[in-house]
């Protein structure tokens, strides 16, 4: 098959011919139909912390077609078309058994999706409705992650939410926030790039002014924020959003960090914020990104601005560790 592989860090991806994958006793081969490129992906070839090795391939928001059944395999057949956690779990214990498989013994992250063919496994894999297609599964991910942001942040009908980074998952925290009750929501980021985008998916506001932005956070919300969603993860943004909260408001950690950050505590203790952090998803969650995409929701589509072959993801790839135009990019293997 082809596929797209890990060279080494600071090294563009290679894309090359491995062996066709067969499916393991209880496992199942997807031909994968769509994939997105997450920005973790992007992370994971610069920053050793997320320990790639040569030969890995990438690809955990991935959709496609159950080709082959292993032995003892339950619940699919083949020709299926399926949307793919990325979670790895047992499937049996007391946290899968309430969606919770993150907190699972046997947790991993799957890969696979830079290929024509992965194997996982059928309590992973959520079937897809007939009017949901591929693409539409390989955005149910991120929604998925940013439904749990916005539930663990604990929000409320009428709230002022800020929403700092306007990437995939800041704008999906925006569509959520809106769909779920928020008064008013303002998208902030450094660049113009997203702001039509933003808008179109629930922003009401799209704020850029690196020189001020605390004050003009601010006057687009008309007050201090109830939620600061933290959707970059870079250093100096805690501290910010502490400054552009109101007294007793949340903080909710989405974006990945893995440098140091320091930030004023007795700000942050004078106004008696809450700091949340919030990493993956549920699978109820899971499901109710699908949900949403098969009762029509348009907004999420808007994410995706570009679909490119195997062949070309090494040159995308590459080009997107750079700010582009491009949001959401999904390969067609």
């Amino acid at each position: 098959m082809k596929a797209v592989t890990f060279q080494a860090l600071h090294t563009p991806l290679a894309f090359e011919t491995l062996p066709d994958p067969t499916p393991g006793d209880g496992q199942v081969v997807v031909k994968v139909g769509r994939c997105g490129i997450c920005g973790s992906d992007l992370h994971m070839t610069e920053d050793a912390m997320y320990g790639c090795e040569h030969g890995d391939v990438l690809g955990h928001e991935f959709a496609g077609e159950v080709v082959a059944l292993g032995n003892g395999t339950e619940g699919l057949k083949t020709g299926d078309l399926v949307s793919v956690i990325p979670l790895m779990s047992c499937g049996h214990c007391g946290h899968c058994r309430k969606g919770e498989v993150q907190w699972c013994d046997h947790f991993g992250l799957q890969g696979g999706g830079y290929a024509e063919y992965a194997v996982t496994r059928p309590n992973q894999c959520v079937k897809l409705p007939l009017d949901v297609s591929l693409a539409d599964g390989a955005i149910i991910e991120p929604l998925g992650v940013a439904l749990h942001g916005v539930n663990l942040s604990g929000l409320q009908k009428n709230d002022k939410v800020l929403v700092l980074g306007a990437g995939p998952i800041g704008l999906a925290v925006a569509f959520w926030a809106k769909r779920m009750g928020a008064a008013k929501v303002a998208v902030q980021d450094v660049a113009h790039f997203q702001e039509t985008r933003a808008l179109e998916m629930g922003a009401d506001v799209f704020v850029v002014d690196p020189a001020d932005p605390i004050g003009s956070a601010e006057r687009g919300l008309g007050g201090k924020a109830d939620i600061v969603f933290e959707c970059v993860g870079i250093p100096g943004l805690i501290e910010q959003a502490v400054h552009q909260l109101r007294p007793r408001g949340t903080i909710l950690l989405l974006g990945l960090c893995t440098r140091p950050d320091t930030f004023n505590s007795f700000a942050m203790l004078s106004k008696e914020v809450r700091l949340v952090t919030s990493a993956f998803f549920t699978v109820p969650e899971y499901r109710a990104s699908l949900d949403a995409l098969a009762e029509g929701a348009i907004e999420p589509r808007l994410l995706v601005t570009d679909t490119i072959g195997l062949a070309d993801t090494p040159k995308v790839f590459e080009q997107l560790k750079h700010r582009t135009n491009q949001c959401k990019v999904l390969i067609a293997p």
